[in-house]
């Protein structure tokens, strides 16, 4: 064993976003993900894409950035003989996750009670948007709806602005830690007792935690956070926390001794402010003058003179830029690897290190059923058997 998680199989029901993260990470991290797709057409994330642009005529650079480390079956699980093919499969998993609405798997004949009666030792895995069940069980649960109840939606950008959605898919990609995290603590807790277990994640739970101080804050203290109408970058925060304007770009200023700033600014007409009621109460206009300042010295400048002082500061770089900021490059954040298909591909590397069992990337995203065949000999299905699968549109294969 060289990888944490050898050893461990995932079924992927998951499409989109939030399951297909959470299993490329334990992917990542050595388990066998078998990426069960709908016959043909695949995950629906397989038809969406960024500027109406594709990759190698038509991959989906949405679908490829979240399914790498997998091998994917394409099945018609409505017919028996797909649901045949994965209760065979569910015999030697350890891992089932799936993020369809509240319901849709029991129907399949694959909820939680029906795969525990196959296996089980299973861990069963719900990624929903909204809970099981409740007043909203019935609605879509997608990013930016959740962004929008749980409140999210309304602490970035300016007062006059009305709701900025986070331009991520914040909530998503939170609850993917949390199915990752949970399905961890299961596979220990299974690892000592024999005993599997199902877990239900949601995004609206997720993106509330994911603002647990702010909530703390309002809960405990009756009061309200209010945006600014300046570039202040969080609406509990005072001057001089944001963003500032440069001669050729942006610069950060997190929290500083403001005498310090001031320093830095060489304007001490603004010590007039140097109190933290103060500076909250008028951080508008501390946020202007001091970006009529900011703006007659480039960022590269600001940086060497505030750097100096040992205050917390850094550029503002666009996403096209990232790839070339030196500690990017020092971290080896970015890598190539290569795609069946695509050839050459640049994708985000695995954000941490393990001394003794690494995480690494083995594969690409796969294609539709591109190891169907190799998933059905394992499953024990000879040649014919999968032939006649294939010429019976039960299992698909995409050819190049």
């Amino acid at each position: 064993m060289n990888q944490a998680l050898e050893g461990v199989r995932v079924l992927d029901f998951s499409q989109l976003l939030q399951g297909p993260f959470a299993s490329q990470m334990l992917g990542d991290l050595g388990a066998d993900v078998i990426k069960v797709e709908r016959f043909q057409s695949g995950d629906l994330y397989r038809s969406m894409t960024f500027f109406n642009q594709w990759i190698a005529g038509n991959e989906s650079p949405c679908f490829m950035a979240w399914n790498r480390n997998k091998r994917s079956i394409s099945l018609d699980i409505k017919k028996e003989e797909g649901k045949e093919i994965v209760r065979k499969l569910l015999k030697n998993a350890d891992v089932v996750l799936e993020n369809f609405r509240p319901g849709v798997m029991k129907r399949l004949g694959f909820g939680y009670e029906d795969c525990r009666s196959i296996n089980p030792k299973i861990i069963y895995c719900s990624a929903s948007g909204w809970g099981s069940d409740g007043p909203y069980l019935t609605r879509p649960g997608q990013d930016l709806l959740v962004q929008s109840v749980s409140g999210a939606i309304m602490t970035s950008g300016k007062k006059s602005d009305g709701p900025v959605a986070l331009g991520t898919a914040l909530c998503d990609q939170v609850n993917a830690y949390n199915c990752v995290y949970a399905i961890l603590a299961a596979l220990y807790y299974r690892e000592k007792t024999g005993v599997g277990q199902e877990i239900q994640t949601n995004l609206l739970s997720s993106a509330i935690s994911f603002q647990m101080q702010d909530f703390f804050t309002i809960q405990n203290l009756g009061a309200n956070f209010e945006r600014p109408e300046s570039g202040i970058a969080h609406p509990g925060n005072g001057a001089p926390f944001g963003t500032y304007k440069t001669e050729d770009g942006y610069i950060a200023i997190a929290m500083n001794p403001f005498d310090v700033i001031v320093k830095a600014l060489g304007d001490e007409s603004l010590l007039k402010y140097n109190n933290p009621q103060i500076l909250f109460e008028n951080r508008d206009e501390v946020f202007r003058k001091i970006e009529e300042i900011t703006q007659k010295k480039t960022t590269g400048e600001w940086l060497e003179i505030m750097l100096g002082l040992d205050l917390w500061v850094s550029q503002v770089n666009e996403q096209k830029d990232v790839e070339f900021d030196p500690q990017v490059q020092h971290n080896k954040t970015f890598v190539e690897i290569e795609h069946i298909k695509a050839g050459k591909i640049k994708t985000v590397n695995i954000p941490f290190t393990m001394s003794e069992t690494p995480g690494e990337i083995k594969r690409a995203s796969p294609l539709i059923g591109e190891h169907s065949i190799e998933i059905l000999k394992e499953a024990g299905y000879e040649e014919d058997e999968i032939r006649k699968m294939l010429n019976n549109k039960i299992v698909y294969k995409e050819q190049l």
